[in-house]
Parts: structure tokens; sequence; C-alpha cells
């Protein structure tokens, strides 16, 4: 049986999503003739381009004038300028064409829209280039870049407002799916007629399967932003042939579809399957049988959500998981990997690092080695079930995929990397003297001595990301995270000193949370920029999960959680009533603004309290707490 795995929009555009590279490579282990499309590359490819710009000015001119946003009035204006320009800039970004960066940095080749305008907000005072703190007397090609992304937004934007409202690069129509009890709203949306983007989707769906005839396409779906895209696929894949059999899986199927039972999911889905696909794709491989003669009962399927009749069944024949040592190498073979985008969105170099230039995408091990902080989906299997594989393993994984892709650069996607598998990969690559760059998420742990962080940036570690969350040593004991305050001093420090990026994590809102807690967090926070120990961040808002043990035992938080609506589709966030009474969206704006600045050297010197509207209290904290920790 010939199996093709997808990638629906949206997901990253600098490399491909790694979960089909995983399960093809698993599956040609194992003999099956597998192949992968990225649709989501596709998409934007096809839509950014010479053609993709004259079909958007074909959805304009069938608006009605007085629905054509300025932003719209302006690029119709521009429109030459944008056609000439799209596709030198998405070589650019390619890097297929870099000589044109000299022409894209000096800001007189590409249309400009609403994107560029905070370029210009800064003046220096003394007359110079007011970019010059970002990129220096010689980062032409990184200006360009970064010019070329600004471009590429302001053409999304133009695309928003006037072919589909719920685009975007990473988070499309994410609202149709995300913790949405009733799949009536994402229904809706696949009944109605295809705009511009659906039908150019439709029309990428049905080349892939010309071009590899397959019996089973696999489908997956990693976030809410990729569902829309994901049923879209399928329908053109049942409207052209219904014997083609269609799967979904994914990691936003493992947290959100856990109690599914909305039949109409499988008009478009003959098989949902939940958690990692190994074990459930080799059952339902049995089941349907080379040429479709059956073999295995349906019964013996494995974490499978069937229909049956008006219904849906879950079965699960409780076969254990591949082990993580034998899940065979993850494989890139098939997807365009010289026509990703190098975007840079963001001018921090830690941050960067999400969107900039292509990553071999691989895991140390599977789950969390730690498995505790009360926030975290630690009930769920892609957390709960820790399965390491050897460092000699491991090594031999990487050195097949540059072999393979002729590329050293390598993302570890881990929850979190344990230190001792860090520790023997480091070893391993030594021993076999295997030069490569890579960079993860850890945890703030006191295992990361200075002398281990050495020994990683030895090995090649050029940045690392870990969770800080709410910088309050109560909250971090109440999330059982693990860490103190000044214990992350130290281990960022070490990281830092080792040459090695450090990108904190970091949450606000969690139960009981004050304003004086966040007060002194964002304090926290600026003495560890101030300090060097952390150079990267991002604030983001508590969310409580029906799957982590605040959404499972909210009196231990002193909370109260909200009704839930009768679920038959998507169910994962949960509200609650905090009876601190805190206006957390509010003193968000601050963190965030606070936070931006920081990230750019910016009033690190400055006093907390100042970035919040209003009046709050003095913060708590020893102005100089990090300095003497770190003593």
């Amino acid at each position: 049986m010939r199996v093709l795995s997808v990638i629906p929009p949206m997901t990253q555009l600098n490399t491909p999503y790694p979960s089909t590279a995983y399960l093809t490579g698993f599956l040609r282990s194992r003999g099956i003739a597998a192949v992968q499309e990225d649709l989501a590359l596709a998409l934007v490819l096809r839509l950014f381009s010479r053609d993709g710009l004259l079909a958007i000015r074909e959805a304009i001119a069938a608006l009605p004038k007085q629905q054509r946003s300025p932003l719209v009035q302006a690029f119709e204006r521009g429109f030459d300028r944008y056609l000439a320009t799209i596709g030198p800039a998405v070589a650019f970004l390619q890097g297929r064409d870099p000589s044109i960066g000299h022409r894209i940095a000096g800001r007189n080749f590409l249309p400009e829209g609403p994107r560029f305008d905070p370029l210009d907000a800064y003046v220096d005072p003394d007359g110079g280039d007011p970019l010059a703190w970002a990129f220096g007397a010689l980062g032409v090609q990184d200006r360009a870049r970064h010019f070329a992304t600004l471009y590429l937004n302001d053409v999304a934007d133009v695309l928003r407002d006037a072919v589909d409202s719920r685009f975007e690069f990473v988070r499309y129509a994410e609202s149709l799916a995300q913790s949405q009890a009733s799949f009536d709203p994402l229904a809706r949306a696949l009944a109605a007629p295809l705009n511009l983007v659906d039908s150019t989707l439709r029309e990428l769906t049905l080349a892939a399967l010309a071009r590899h005839a397959p019996q089973l396409v696999l489908v997956s779906a990693p976030f809410p932003g990729n569902v829309y895209g994901a049923f879209r696929i399928a329908q053109a894949i049942k409207l052209h042939d219904p014997a083609i059999v269609t799967v979904l899986g994914g990691g936003f199927v493992n947290t959100e579809l856990r109690e599914l039972s909305e039949p109409r999911v499988f008009d478009y889905f003959d098989y949902v399957t939940l958690d990692d696909g190994e074990r459930p794709l080799l059952a339902l491989l049995e089941h349907l049988g080379e040429g479709g003669q059956m073999r295995r009962a349906q019964d013996k399927l494995v974490r499978t959500f069937v229909r049956t009749g008006d219904g849906v069944r879950y079965i699960d024949a409780g076969e254990p998981d591949i082990p993580f040592a034998e899940v065979g190498t993850p494989t890139w073979d098939g997807l365009p990997l010289d026509r990703y985008l190098s975007l840079l969105d963001m001018l921090n170099p830690m941050h960067r690092l999400w969107s900039d230039a292509r990553w071999n995408k691989l895991t140390v091990a599977h789950g969390c080695y730690w498995k505790k902080c009360s926030f975290c989906d630690v009930s769920l299997d892609y957390i709960s079930r820790y399965d390491a594989a050897t460092a000699e393993i491991l090594v031999d994984r990487i050195e097949t995929i540059i072999k393979e892709t002729g590329q050293t650069g390598f993302h570890f996607v881990d929850e979190a990397a344990p230190p001792k598998a860090l520790k023997a990969l480091a070893v391993e690559l030594q021993k076999r003297n295997r030069a490569i760059s890579w960079w993860g998420n850890i945890r703030f742990e006191k295992s990361f001595t200075p002398e281990l962080c050495a020994q990683l940036a030895d090995s090649g570690c050029i940045a690392v990301s870990g969770g800080l969350e709410v910088a309050s040593d109560r909250l971090l004991k109440l999330m059982q995270k693990g860490v103190s305050v000044e214990q992350v001093a130290r281990v960022t420090h070490a990281f830092t000193d080792a040459g090695i990026l450090v990108h904190a994590y970091l949450m606000y809102g969690f139960p009981t949370q004050t304003v004086q807690d966040t007060v002194d967090a964002l304090e926290y926070v600026r003495q560890l920029f101030a300090a060097n120990c952390i150079q990267s961040g991002f604030f983001h808002r508590f969310a409580c999960t029906v799957h982590s043990p605040v959404g499972q035992h909210p009196e231990r938080y002193g909370i109260t959680l909200k009704s839930l609506p009768a679920t038959t589709f998507a169910k994962n966030d949960v509200g609650f009533v905090d009876p601190t009474g805190v206006d957390h969206a509010a003193l968000g704006v601050a963190l965030n603004k606070a936070l931006y600045n920081y990230m750019h050297g910016l009033g690190l010197d400055q006093d907390v309290r100042s970035w919040f509207s209003g009046r709050v209290p003095r913060t708590q904290v020893p102005r100089h707490f990090i300095e003497r920790a770190l003593q």
C-alpha cells in the first residue's frame, strides 16, 4: 500500500514540520512505500508568486469598491511594483538570489506598506542609521531579510482583507478548531464556496495525488491553525476519489479530540488516531491489508476513532508503542528543502531561530523526564511516557540526516531534553569528531553546571530555551517546576558564559498570582536581562487545560473551574475563576511591552512600575538580587 503524508496549512515556512518526516522514515523502515508533501509551503509559494498576485487582483476586482480597505487600495495602486518584486523577494528569502539583497536593503526596491511603519518610529538623535543598533554596518543580508519578511506580511494582510479574513502564516483559521465544543463552525466554513486560498489548496492536493497515486493519505494537524486546511485537503481527496483512505492525527488531535463523538468528522476522514502514530498506523495497515483485503479485525485497531452507523467508536487494542530506539530515522526525502523561506520577523538573535534558516528537527527522547509541572498536560502520552535511546543511536540518526540533507543544523524538539542524554550526546559527537550546530528546550535545573554548559557548547549547542514561567519562588513551587529564581539565574548565566544564547518562556495569570507577584516577576526578568543571563523571552497568558493537574485538581490551586459546554468535537482549554480578581489582560500588555524593549537592550535601567498604566505596588525584590545570586 502506498502512503502519502502531508503537512497542511499553516505551520512554519523556514523548515518542514517534522511529523511527516518521522512517519515517512518509520514506514520506510518497515518496508512500506511512503512519500510526503508539504502543502503548507506549496500553498504559500503559489499565492506569493506573480500568478498568485494576479489572482489576488482578480479577487479584489470582484469586490465592491466600498469593501476595499485602504490597505487593499494601496496594493492596487502599487500593483505593478508588487508584481515585479514578489519573485525576487521570495527567491532572496529562499537563498537562491542573495545579490538582490543589496537592493532590498536600500529600501528603494520593495513597496512598503503598514508593516514597515515601526522602522521609522525610532529616530537616531545623532542623525545616523536608525537601524544600526540591530544590524550594524555590515548586516546587509539580515537587513534585507527583515525587509523582505515585512513585505510578505504586507501582502498577507492584503490577502486577509481581500480574500480570506482567516488567513495567517501560522494561526490560519484557528478559531474554527481551538477548544470548539461544536463542529458546526468548521462545518459551515467547509460548506462555503471555495475562495482563492481554498481553490489553490485543492489544486495542490489533486496535483499531489496525481504525482503519488496513494491509497492512504495521512494528514497531520499539530495545531489548531492546521485544522481547517487539513479538512479542506481531506474534502478535496474524498471528492476526487472516495476510495482513498484518509487519516487524521497530530498534536491538535492528541490534545483536543480525545473525546471525539462527532460523526461529521468522518465525512472527511476515515480514521482519527491518537498519540504517537507508529503503532496505530501499523495496526491500520494490517487491518486494510494490501489491495484492501481484510487481515486484522477492526477491534484490533490501536487508539483509533471510527464511524459506526450514526455514531463514533473509539477502539484501542492496547498494544504497546514502538520503542523510541526502534522508530527509525526521520527522512526529508521528497520535501523541497531549497524552497523554504528564511524569514526574519524579529531582530532578537535568539527569537529569530524559530523562523530563520532551515533546521533538521530531531528528538533526543520521547516525553518529559520531569513530568510534574502543574500547568502542563502531564497526563497525556507525549509528556507522560518517557522513553530514551542511546547516544550512539541518536548520533547515527544525526549522521544519516546530514548525509541526506547536506545540512548540519539541528533543532531538538523535546519537551525538555534530559541533561544526562545531552551530555552523552556531546561525548559521542566528540568521539566521532562530528561537527554540528544545535539548539533545543531544557529545564533550568542545577545539573547544567558551568562545566556541562561548556561541554555542550563545544558539541555545537548555540542556544537553549527553558521555562522560567512566573518568576516567583512561591508560584514556581506551586507549579512544581522544581527550580527557583536563583537557580535559574545561575544556570542561565552558565549557558551565557559558554557562549550559548538563552530564551526564557515566561507566564502570567497563574492561579493566585497577584499584582505584586507580577510586578516582582518583571523585576526579576529585568535583572536577568541586565545581567546578561537571558537574551530573549516570551510572556504568554496561563491557560488551564483539562489534561493538566490544575485542570484536574483546581481546588489545590485555589480556583473554581467554569462549566464546559457539552462537546462532540474539541475540548482542551477550560475557564476558571481566580478569587484574586486580578486584571491579567491589562498587566499582560505592560509585560510584553517591557519584554520587547529588554530584548533590544532598552529600558533596563527603568523602574519596572513605569511599564504599567495606573498605580501598581512597589517591587519587593532586592534591586541587585540576581547580581548577588551570581557571586
